[in-house]
């Protein structure tokens, strides 16, 4: 009997732990969520991305082609003469990694030729679900 009335308060308190559990899944993920807009993602590619960027394969700007960039290793979009520095560092171009790149290349990737940055998370997640549309 003792047992029983030590566990009536856990139980009488479980409703409050679901609902506390509740409302933090109802917050969403953190702020690294990659749960990005990719119309939003496309009009700050267009205005921060796309002067060196294209999206159509095989077509090179100042900078590689981003056409199929998730899933490639850095440094390896044929046609462009990228750094040393991104060679080396064999990246398969996925969310985080994208993330972090677009975050501040020079500090991922010291050496790249990439010197533009896009601080704002919810830009970069934007940009990086609207990377995951263009096909090679």
């Amino acid at each position: 009997m003792k047992k029983l009335r030590q566990g009536i308060p856990r139980i009488l308190a479980a409703p409050k732990y679901a609902s506390f559990a509740m409302a933090v899944l109802a917050l969403g993920p953190s702020t690294t969520s990659s749960a990005g807009d990719a119309a939003a993602g496309q009009q700050v590619f267009a205005t921060r991305c796309g002067v060196c960027h294209a999206t159509e394969p095989g077509v090179k700007k100042f900078g590689p082609s981003l056409a199929g960039v998730f899933d490639r290793k850095s440094g390896t979009e044929a046609g462009y003469e990228y750094s040393s520095a991104l060679k080396a560092a064999s990246i398969t171009w996925g969310e985080k990694t994208l993330d972090r790149y677009i975050e501040n290349p020079p500090a991922d990737v010291p050496g790249t030729k990439m010197p533009v940055t896009l601080p704002d998370n919810d830009a970069r997640q934007n940009v990086i679900a609207y990377l995951k549309t263009l096909k090679p």
